[in-house]
């Protein structure tokens, strides 16, 4: 009888059981739901900032004259960005009024797109509001961050820039 050489079948079953646990245990602890909850969240702390920006810079560039839709808010209200006439919605969020401030059109050297929220933004209501203060500071913030938690349950973020 000839010696065979290779691996019994039950040798391979095994690896291949050793082989499916490691590749769960290395899926469980990089929680790919965590991930995109918490890219999701990078997104909107960036997006405010950028906002933020755009409509400072404006302001800085117009020798301190806001750009008209945020020199039309009342002082101290909070509005939602976007293009909406009225129903405005921030989850989460005391919303002043039901109208939106539209930043479409404050020109491309400010802000080439008006960002929208990655979940749930759309160009009527971005999920993002703005507030103006007597003293024209200027508060940016998102509607609807998620936590880390399954299903972005759990404790979110306040994502809010102002200057």
């Amino acid at each position: 009888m000839k010696n065979r050489k290779g691996f019994t079948l039950i040798e391979l079953i095994i690896v291949i059981a050793i082989i499916a646990v490691l590749a769960a245990a290395i899926f469980v602890a990089i929680d790919p739901a965590r991930r995109l909850h918490e890219s999701r969240n990078a997104r909107r702390s960036s997006d405010v900032a950028t906002i933020l920006e755009a409509v400072k810079t404006y302001q800085s560039d117009n020798e301190g004259t806001h750009y008209l839709p945020v020199e039309g808010m009342t002082n101290g209200d909070y509005y939602v960005l976007g293009t909406c006439n009225s129903g405005a919605v921030c989850t989460g969020h005391h919303i002043d009024s039901a109208a939106c401030i539209d930043l479409s059109n404050i020109g491309t050297n400010y802000l080439a797109k008006a960002p929208k929220d990655p979940s749930t933004g759309t160009d009527a209501q971005t999920a993002y509001y703005i507030m103006k203060d007597a003293n024209g500071a200027v508060t940016v913030g998102a509607c609807a961050t998620e936590g880390i938690g399954a299903g972005g349950q759990g404790t979110a973020p306040e994502i809010e820039v102002a200057r």
